[in-house]
């Protein structure tokens, strides 16, 4: 039976991992975890050697906070592991990481290969853009890759936005990878050269 699928390493100290599959018959899976900040919450489960993750970051001690730890609540996350069933037959198994770019990544591979065309290496290639923080920055700025057209640039500047330009095949984008299954059984898949993840067939 053949296999295609993507994986997305981070850092190993990130303690994440992206993959997703489709195998010849078209059964698909994507998932990604996460341990969340760096090293988790540097907790190890001494039985087991697992360290817990921290996502418990995202809420405030201070009772008068927006976010405040209290039972019942959950955590702001971007876990988002992505299936995509296409009118035309396709079906699409996509990741991105990358903390809060993670869902704007995500969507920019989807729609640059489902609505605009784009072939899905491309996508995935393309430049990209980042609003908010990622990999424990702090800065709220928005961050482009340098491949982008200055006209733009200047025009988001003109627009107000704190332009933050970042290397032509920046780590701060994320991690993305995508593999579609054709109606035809082809097999396609793409992996980020922002990282050393692959795209492999088995």
């Amino acid at each position: 039976m053949t296999v295609l699928a993507y994986l997305i390493p981070a850092a190993l100290f990130l303690g994440l991992l992206g993959l997703g599959a489709i195998d010849g018959a078209g059964h698909a899976v994507s998932f990604i975890q996460s341990t969340y900040w760096e090293f988790g919450s540097g907790v190890v489960l001494p039985e087991t050697g697992i360290v817990w993750q921290n996502r418990g970051v995202g809420f405030s001690l201070d009772e008068g906070a927006v976010n405040p730890l209290m039972p019942g609540r959950k955590p702001f996350h971007t876990l988002i592991p992505a299936l995509a069933r296409l009118e035309d037959g396709r079906v699409m198994v996509y990741g991105n990481m990358g903390g809060e770019g993670q869902p704007q990544s995500q969507a920019a591979v989807f729609s640059r290969h489902v609505l605009f065309g784009q072939g899905l290496q491309e996508a995935v290639t393309a430049p990209r853009w980042l609003l908010g923080r990622t990999w424990g920055e702090v800065s709220m700025s928005l961050k482009l890759e340098d491949r982008f057209d200055p006209a733009l640039v200047e025009a988001l500047r003109d627009a107000g936005h704190a332009v933050e330009p970042v290397g032509p095949f920046s780590d701060l984008m994320g991690h993305a990878g995508a593999v579609v299954r054709h109606p035809d059984g082809l097999l396609e898949g793409a992996s980020d050269p922002r990282s050393d993840g692959a795209a492999l067939g088995f």
